[in-house]
């Protein structure tokens, strides 16, 4: 008698949570090695999605009694999604956690955040290892989020990492290129009056997630952001250079809450300078941009 042949293994399964332009860009660099599962609240992406290589599972985090089928779904979850729109808690990932929890099948969680948690910094240069500090709401629901996943994750044993991830930028991101805002004529701060801004290319954001998956130590937290160290209006000066259109006018700070939004301002009210080692170096991560000049150029 011949012996049977062994059938594959089957693939680990990866759940997506929040796919958008960044899980999309996720899924290429997954799918071969992950049998891939996408929340989405939208039925109509479902056509989308498969061609992507992934399984859409149609739920809405607003509505937890639409997520009762997560439970035992994957191996590992990747949370890209943003919290409700106000309060200071994040109902979403409550909801998602809540439905995890059910099956508890999930052994590794990779959750992207945002920079905004640290506050205003001053224009200093600091690592992962400085308190969060939020001074709105919306950097207060992260945090809440942060702290909600950091709990969960130490009760019942789950691998998480956390990418604090600041200002995503791409040339063929919807809105993701400052070229719109030079053509709008849109002002930028006084140098005296400037902040410091950070940013990550968003194929270099996709591939930190998948990084993180694989090498980042239990608990862990990276700051996923480029080396650039740039005031906001040197950044928008480079994109004219680089685009051939005229440098944006310059206004002062008492200028400026006279003529832009309150949310507008709330971006430019805080000034920091991330070290971002952590990330390259315990991810092992070769940013394929590594400052905004390289993104920028061939965006």
């Amino acid at each position: 008698m011949h012996p049977r042949p062994c059938s594959p293994a089957p693939r680990p399964r990866l759940l997506i949570v929040g796919c958008g332009d960044v899980g999309m860009r996720i899924l290429p660099l997954v799918r071969r090695a992950w049998s891939v599962r996408v929340l989405t609240s939208s039925p109509q992406r479902a056509s989308v999605l498969r061609a992507a290589g992934a399984l859409p599972l149609v739920g809405n985090l607003d509505e937890p009694d639409t997520l009762a089928r997560l439970g035992g779904v994957a191996d590992a979850v990747m949370h890209l999604a943003a919290p409700q729109a106000k309060g200071t808690e994040d109902r979403r990932t409550r909801a998602l956690v809540q439905a995890l929890a059910r099956q508890g099948a999930v052994r590794r969680f990779v959750y992207v955040s945002t920079t905004g948690v640290y506050g205003d910094a001053g224009g200093a240069r600091f690592d992962e290892s400085r308190p969060v500090a939020p001074a709105s709401d919306r950097a207060r629901r992260r945090v809440d989020a942060e702290r909600l996943l950091r709990a969960w994750a130490r009760a019942v044993g789950v691998h998480l990492s956390i990418l604090r991830a600041p200002g995503i930028y791409a040339g063929n991101r919807e809105g993701g290129h400052p070229r719109e805002r030079l053509l709008r004529g849109a002002a930028v701060l006084a140098r005296e009056d400037d902040v410091y801004s950070n940013h990550i290319h968003a194929d270099d954001l996709a591939r930190a997630c998948v990084a993180a998956l694989y090498r980042a130590r239990p608990q862990r937290t990276f700051n996923a952001c480029d080396a650039s160290e740039m005031l906001v209006g040197d950044y928008y000066d480079l994109a004219a250079d680089l685009c051939g259109l005229p440098r944006p006018p310059r206004l002062t700070r008492a200028e400026a809450e006279q003529r832009l939004s309150a949310l507008q301002m709330s971006f430019l009210s805080e000034s920091r300078r991330l070290d971002n080692r952590r990330l390259t170096s315990e991810l092992r991560l070769r940013l394929r941009y590594p400052t905004v000049r390289e993104g920028l150029r061939d965006g």
